[in-house]
């Protein structure tokens, strides 16, 4: 028997056809009594609403004018000490009473949000529970609380809130829940699942589990909207422990292709906000995503959830902030792009190779042994120099690093070493009072240098009649302001710590031929001195691949000291498999007081650095395994039943992923002659994808190139949208998108653009090509000019239909 099967024989289903009448299989009174409540729940959030509204305008009325008359409410006098006092304290009193009407209208306006989001469903759950010794009460679950008027009792409960566990958790039984006094035990005798639109209730669903196959049917629906999906209503078990996981350090999720790994992360973070809403707010989490499109498509989630949106950004982002104004950076998506269509390139063999070694744990310790190397010699140094003079040599900055005492640290030496230039500076400034060009500055003063001079000695002489009268004083005073001033812009670049020449640092672990011997760096690639000419000659050139970003700011930062945010509390770390070793290890010393959540699916990691998620271990090292948990997500609810079963076919352990039991059609492979042909039928199905009603279309090329081509065919004829690694928002139509640009999206129908064999071949491009085609919910055409790839003929041909 099937899980559907066994739920409607477990389940009682009321769903409300289109004119809002009832096609019942549960009980009329069931129904109408459920109904009636919702309408009593809506006139009660209705009612809220204006009160809100009105409470909103008038306190925004109030800031507003106390912002505009706040001086004239303020007794401001400063003659007498008790004067001062008294308009101190008149100061205080306006401000505290403008900063409590401006917390007012924040909080109303938040609760206002609130009862919007439960104007459009009020709930979405029911359990029954009766305590021992008590009686039993009816408990709705919905994305907010709401009190019955005179706060008497819950209308509805927030999903957060300790007793929804039984919701999530439990079944009709003996139940139990945890509250911060202890545990609750008692019986639940129902649970129900709602969907409901507005005042109407669309469908009523009994059962022992949380999830069915009619309520995932009815919230995956045939058409996704451009924002992702609330699935509240459809928490898995496994999902929950994601959700309420409050005590593990590291949270790793593997999970398959569409098995709501974000969205449970983000509920998660909703969860955590609401728990810990004395001391942790949205501010102190940050998620990192794939690329900026991302951010847009999970955008509205938290807010969904009743939650505001926490920080957003990518690690791209991070490095450009660090490293942009330095280096041209290259990005991950320019990276993949030349390991896709670089295999011409003469040195191609080598750049994957140093991907993989500069990416992996290997390198990392490479780095902390050069560190270790470094505390003893080898550092580089750039001379000080100011206006074609040399204050301070390399070789005596180097000298006088090393005389420190051995046991002070790269960056403790540094900061040293920035006191001692400084004084050498100021030596130096005061040999230079009496050189010409001192002399010729000084007569190109204006009248307000002079005054600024005449200041200084007034400072100087700490008397009011102080005057130019001496002709020494005055030059001194003028010659020590002008050399003063012109060697501002040095000692600013000394207090920056510029004069360590990390660019220097970093390329002599390559230009040394001898150093990688001497420091013992272990699994060395074989072409290491290959390797080694690329990286120097990119850095020469004022650029840097991907790969060295992050071991080139982690280098700086043992040099010069860390640069910690402890403010953020938690990281989320979405497709965590695209992060090298090395990237989860700096980031964890970037937030040294965060709890991580990493997120990901080892068969969609597409780059060509190893994963951190090939090795549960590398993830659970981070900070040890009593402190780490690992959460596998085998079910998969994003696609059909039919492209589930095609795709779990191309990568190794796919037989472990479970499909939900939502029909569709099989994969289509359609195989052309030509190239013409082929862009004939793509327009064509296009057309009548939208007339169908496919809201979400994507047509899913290789590389960002051959999505630019297939972007100019189209053009003319259809509405079609380029997306680029820049695209910042996702809309509702039809997308031309390089495969790893789609990664954590979704689309109603995707058309796969030639998926040949010539164009899908490499095993490098497997798992390229199976997260290309897991990005389809309902409908996946496969397009192919001659055979196609041997990744569709390694899937058992019953699971497609080829044409």
């Amino acid at each position: 028997m099937s899980s559907g099967e066994a739920l409607r024989d477990s389940a009682e289903i009321v769903e409300v056809n289109v004119e809002g009448r009832s096609s019942l299989n549960s009980t009329d009174k069931d129904w109408q009594e459920e109904q009636l409540r919702v309408e009593i729940v809506a006139d009660q959030i209705e009612k809220r609403i204006r009160g809100l509204e009105q409470e909103v305008s008038v306190v925004r009325e109030d800031v507003v004018g106390m912002r505009r008359d706040f001086w004239d409410e303020v007794t401001v006098n400063f003659s007498e000490a008790d004067d001062v006092g008294e308009t101190s304290t008149s100061l205080r009193q306006q401000s505290q009473v403008l900063n409590d009407r401006e917390r007012s209208h924040r909080h109303a306006s938040v609760a206002l949000g609130k009862m919007k989001r439960l104007q459009q469903s009020p709930y979405f759950g029911r359990i029954d529970f009766a305590e021992d010794g008590g009686e039993k009460e009816s408990i709705y679950l919905g994305i907010a609380s709401l009190l019955a008027e005179g706060d008497e009792e819950f209308l509805v409960y927030d999903w957060r809130a300790p007793i929804s566990n039984l919701y999530y958790d439990g079944v009709p039984g003996p139940a139990s829940y945890m509250t911060p006094s202890g545990m609750i035990e008692g019986t639940m005798s129902l649970k129900r699942q709602f969907v409901i639109h507005g005042r109407i209730i669309k469908l009523m669903f009994d059962t022992g589990v949380t999830i069915g196959d009619e309520m995932l049917q009815q919230v995956l629906s045939r058409s996704s909207d451009a924002q992702m999906k609330s699935i509240v209503a459809t928490i898995q078990k496994e999902q929950n422990r994601i959700i309420r996981n409050d005590h593990s350090r590291m949270l790793i999720v593997q999970g398959a292709a569409g098995s709501g790994k974000t969205s449970a992360a983000l509920q998660r973070v909703a969860y955590l906000l609401y728990k810990h809403r004395e001391h942790l707010n949205a501010d102190q989490m940050i998620l990192f995503s794939p690329n900026p499109m991302f951010n847009s498509y999970v955008s509205t989630v938290l807010p969904e959830l009743g939650e505001e949106n926490m920080q957003q950004t990518t690690f791209q982002e991070y490095l450009e902030h660090r490293l942009g104004r330095e280096f041209q950076l290259e990005d991950p998506f320019v990276q993949i792009e030349y390991v896709l269509t670089g295999t011409e390139d003469e040195d191609y063999a080598h750049r994957i190779s140093g991907i993989r070694y500069k990416s992996s744990p290997l390198y990392l310790e490479a780095v902390n042994r050069y560190k270790r190397w470094l505390e003893k010699k080898g550092m580089k140094f750039r001379p000080i120099r100011f206006q074609g003079k040399t204050v301070v040599d390399a070789e005596e900055i180097s000298r006088q690093f090393y005389s420190y005492d051995s046991a002070i640290t790269l960056a403790n030496r540094c900061e040293l070493l920035k006191d001692w230039l400084l004084k050498e500076i100021s030596a130096f400034g005061k040999s230079e009072l009496d050189a010409p060009w001192v002399e010729e500055q000084i007569q190109l003063l204006d009248a307000e240098d002079y005054q600024r001079a005449y200041q200084r000695m007034r400072r100087k002489q700490r008397g009011a009649g102080a005057s130019f009268n001496d002709y020494e004083d005055e030059k001194e005073i003028l010659g020590r302001m002008v050399v003063s001033d012109r060697l501002k812009p040095l000692r600013r670049w000394v207090k920056a710590l510029r004069f360590v020449d990390i660019t220097k640092l970093y390329t002599q672990l390559f230009s040394d031929v001898n150093m990688a011997a001497e420091l013992g760096f272990e699994a060395l690639p074989e072409d290491w001195s290959a390797i080694g000419r690329q990286t120097v000659e990119k850095i020469r050139a004022g650029e840097m691949f991907y790969e060295d970003a992050t071991p080139f700011l982690y280098l700086k930062e043992l040099v010069l000291g860390f640069r910690s945010n402890t403010d953020i509390r938690h990281v989320i770390i979405d497709e965590a498999q695209d992060y090298s070793p090395f990237q989860l290890f700096f980031l964890k010393r970037l937030f040294p007081r965060a709890r991580m959540t990493a997120l990901g699916d080892l068969n969609q990691a597409i780059y060509a650095h190893a994963s951190v998620l090939q090795q549960s271990a590398t993830l659970t090292d981070l900070y040890g395994t009593e402190e780490s948990e690992l959460i596998v997500l085998k079910q998969s609810y994003r696609s059909t039943r039919q492209i589930v079963e095609f795709t779990k076919g191309m990568i190794a352990g796919g037989e472990d992923i479970i499909p939900f039991n939502r029909e569709g059609e099989k994969p289509l492979v359609r195989v052309f002659a030509d190239r013409e042909t082929l862009h004939s039928e793509i327009k064509r199905d296009l057309s009548a994808l939208r007339t169908a009603g496919y809201e979400t279309i994507a047509v899913i090329c290789k590389t960002a190139e051959q999505s630019e081509q297939v972007y100019g065919m189209l053009t003319n004829d259809l509405p079609v949208k380029l997306i680029k690694k820049t695209t910042m928002s996702f809309e509702k139509g039809i997308h031309i998108i390089p495969a790893y640009l789609a990664k954590g999206v979704e689309f109603d129908a995707v058309l796969i653009y030639d998926g040949s064999n010539d164009n899908y071949t490499r095993e490098a491009e497997r798992k390229l090509f199976y997260t290309a085609c897991t990005r389809a919910m309902h409908l996946l055409h496969i397009y192919t000019i001659g055979e196609p790839s041997r990744f569709v003929n390694e899937s058992e041909p019953h699971t497609y239909t080829r044409s």
